[in-house]
């Protein structure tokens, strides 16, 4: 039984070790080479009949596009390390209200999940969702996050990334984007199969105007004049934030 014991935790630690080497180094490779192809495109290839894709740099990507996309998606992005728990705590509350669930991850852990793994909620993906995150979080830097999120992610009906969705919504390159049309593309990543960029729904429109605003609000969070401003102001909230805690648990 010892040996058996033995022979089990042997192996078991073995695989664990494999495991994390290997998906290491298929992170590491990722972070300068693009895939050129995803689970979930594979799997809209079929579905579609093929998909639109064309990978382009970030610098090919018109500065409205990032911009957009972490306002409306994650506007801590370039500040938290891959998971943003105020984000989560917030999606919790809103889900105990909405009729569709919506989760609370950042554009690393979709980045992580679009790149690396199947689209579905078991707890094996979540879990390996997690671990990829922190792979790229510690590989990748931020800009590279950004550029292959936005080569990768769905954003419309067989569309995939910044370049394909500028020419099937507006028939002009992706660095060509305005911030309304970085907006309304932004707006349609919720459900990109459901909502249309090209004719774009009452809804639609209306978030995109919500984007807009929220662009305004974060600032041109790439300069880094204006992100150590954001910075700052984050953790000036997160203090009052933890102040105000501490005196409900003194009135406790």
């Amino acid at each position: 039984m010892r040996r058996a014991f033995t022979l089990f935790f042997r192996w078991t630690g073995a695989a664990a070790f494999w495991f994390i080497v290997v998906t290491a180094l298929w992170a590491a490779l990722l972070g300068v080479v693009d895939a050129p192809v995803t689970w979930h495109m594979a799997a809209q290839a079929r579905e579609q009949d093929g998909v639109q894709r064309t990978i382009v740099p970030l610098e090919r990507i018109a500065r409205q596009l990032p911009l957009a996309v972490m306002a409306s998606e994650d506007q801590r992005f370039l500040f938290h390390h891959g998971f943003s728990w105020e984000a989560m705590r917030k999606a919790l509350e809103r889900n105990k209200k909405a009729r569709r669930i919506r989760g609370g991850s950042t554009i690393s852990q979709q980045t992580a999940k679009n790149v690396f793994l199947w689209h579905g909620r078991t707890y094996l993906r979540k879990g390996l969702e997690a671990w990829f995150t922190v792979l790229i979080e510690v590989l990748w830097t931020k800009e590279r996050i950004l550029e292959v999120y936005l080569n990768v992610a769905e954003m419309g009906k067989g569309v995939f990334g910044a370049e394909a969705a500028a020419q099937h919504c507006f028939g002009r390159t992706a660095v060509q984007l305005t911030a309304p049309q970085a907006a309304l593309i932004t707006a349609t990543l919720p459900a990109p199969r459901k909502y249309n960029c090209s004719r774009p729904s009452g809804y639609v429109s209306g978030r995109q105007q919500w984007v807009l605003r929220q662009m305004r609000n974060i600032g041109d969070v790439l300069d880094p004049e204006v992100r150590a401003k954001r910075r700052l102001k984050i953790e000036e909230e997160e203090a009052r934030k933890e102040a105000r805690q501490a005196r409900r648990r003194k009135k406790a």
